[in-house]
């Protein structure tokens, strides 16, 4: 067996293969350019395998993931210069028509790295919530991921803002959803500085905390999952793990017992591998 991986993102596009046996043999890096320029570069690097069983194909959002629909494997309406309305799966299907598919998005294949390899080893379900430059959330349940006409936009949850915080919102759509106040891009204009330049003691995190946390009391009382996965670039200052956890028992009033909170809401454990982890393990899945 030999399986491929692909995690399309906005920024790049990691491309990995494994024979499901000594985990990821082989992978490459390269910039999200328009489709005209990234694909031929992706083609190329699985072309010089004879044969891949199957692919699994982790695609930034938002994307059409229902079969029944006449746009099904396409990226919908993204920002992303060129990307808008694209057949992904199509273009991937039409280029090796003997490999069998998966598709979802990027964030549902590191909920599910995450839960067979990383954070969530061991449990049923979880959900995984990266916050960097957007805010993106997968949902795992029973072991498989959740999907209805189409995937989970968690980041554009609407959002209780603090009275304190006069900040409109990044989002064009929403404005006050998760993503628009809590995102990187929120923190870097409501402060005047991008994230990591700000000091761990800073009133930002605090307040990036209380979003993050009212969040994760959504998904609580919601989807009632067996731990929250957070990644990407903010989730990477340490300080606000405690401070998440304390607002959420704060915000949750004791309505809902949920684990002990140092083991519900944590950090990821694949770190930047989540996403082709999960893509890898899908395609395999797909055996």
């Amino acid at each position: 067996m030999l399986v491929g991986g692909i995690e399309a993102g906005g920024t790049k596009f990691v491309c990995a293969v494994t024979d499901g046996k000594n985990g990821i043999q082989e992978r490459i890096s390269m910039p999200t350019e328009t489709p005209e320029q990234t694909m031929p570069r992706l083609f190329e690097y699985f072309d010089q395998f004879d044969h891949l069983d199957a692919i699994g194909l982790a695609s930034f959002g938002p994307i059409d993931v229902n079969p029944k629909s006449k746009t099904y494997g396409s990226i919908m309406d993204t920002p992303k210069a060129g990307w808008e309305h694209y057949d992904i799966l199509g273009a991937m299907k039409a280029h090796y028509p003997d490999t069998q598919f998966a598709f979802t998005t990027d964030v549902n294949a590191a909920a599910y790295g995450e839960l067979k390899m990383g954070a969530a080893d061991g449990l049923d379900s979880c959900v995984y919530l990266t916050v960097g430059t957007g805010i993106g959330g997968g949902v795992v349940e029973h072991g498989q991921i959740l999907q209805g006409y189409s995937h989970p936009e968690i980041g554009h949850m609407l959002i209780r803002q603090q009275p304190e915080d006069s900040y409109e919102g990044t989002c064009p759509y929403h404005h006050n959803c998760l993503e628009g106040l809590a995102a990187g891009p929120a923190i870097e204009r409501r402060w005047g500085k991008k994230g990591h330049l700000l000091p761990a003691d800073h009133q930002a995190w605090q307040m990036e905390a209380d979003y993050l946390a009212q969040a994760c009391v959504n998904i609580a009382l919601m989807l009632s999952p067996e731990r929250i996965v957070f990644g990407g670039g903010v989730s990477k200052q340490a300080q606000l793990f405690p401070m998440i956890r304390e607002s959420f028992k704060r915000q949750m009033a004791g309505y809902v017992q949920t684990p002990d909170l140092d083991d519900y809401i944590v950090h990821v454990a694949l770190g930047d591998d989540a996403g082709i982890t999960g893509a890898l393990l899908l395609a395999a899945d797909q055996l």
